[in-house]
């Protein structure tokens, strides 16, 4: 299993690119400094009224299939 740790601060505003299907991927640099690109539908879960703000973790199978989102305690 691949573990990629990053954080993000997306504004309901910016957001909303991702909701109409405009941007359709997300690209993040993780703290190791590796760029990680995934499906913005994994963010759907962690959407609010101020946007989606902190550190998560993405977990995938080492062919990068089976991808979860996970949010950082």
């Amino acid at each position: 299993m691949k573990r990629f740790e990053f954080h993000l601060r997306i504004s309901p505003e910016q957001y909303l690119d991702y909701y109409r299907g405009a941007v359709q991927q997300v690209v993040v640099r993780c703290g190791d400094g590796s760029t990680l690109q995934f499906p913005a539908s994994l963010l759907q879960p962690f959407v609010t009224p101020a946007g989606i703000h902190g550190g998560f973790r993405l977990i995938c199978d080492d062919q990068n299939r089976g991808a979860r989102l996970d949010r950082l305690p």
